[in-house]
């Protein structure tokens, strides 16, 4: 794949920044019928259809400790895209890390700015070898 193809298309996770996580995890599986998937150290994640929801409170994965929403964009190849955002002048939060390992596959997230400040991140599963 060439730099100039990389475009971001597909939301693989959105994030919710929480105050009460037990609260919130009761209500998105109990009131919303949201299927639980995982929970990890201040933060649990659903499904929904395509997209995962994740809930978390601030000081978790966030970036910062600011409430709001996180878009993650997934992707194939994690250092190309960002690589190739940076090119193009996106402004740096955090260059790409390994954030969680399941036992087929890890996660691997990299976090952006917008000009407003808003958070993006890029997110990719590679298969644990």
């Amino acid at each position: 794949m060439k730099h100039s193809d990389i475009a971001l298309s597909h939301i693989g996770q959105i994030a919710l920044t929480v105050t009460d996580l037990d609260r919130a995890v009761a209500y998105y599986s109990q009131v919303l019928g949201m299927r639980l998937l995982f929970e990890a150290p201040g933060m649990a994640f659903f499904a929904c259809g395509d997209v995962r929801l994740m809930l978390g409170t601030a000081g978790g994965e966030a970036v910062d400790d600011r409430p709001g929403t996180i878009i993650y964009y997934q992707v194939d190849d994690i250092e190309a895209a960002f690589e190739t955002l940076r090119e193009r002048g996106a402004e740096v939060e955090r260059e790409p890390r390994r954030a969680h390992r399941e036992e087929d596959h890890e996660l691997w997230l990299a976090f952006l700015r917008d000009p407003d400040g808003h958070v993006l991140a890029l997110m990719s599963e590679v298969s644990a070898d």
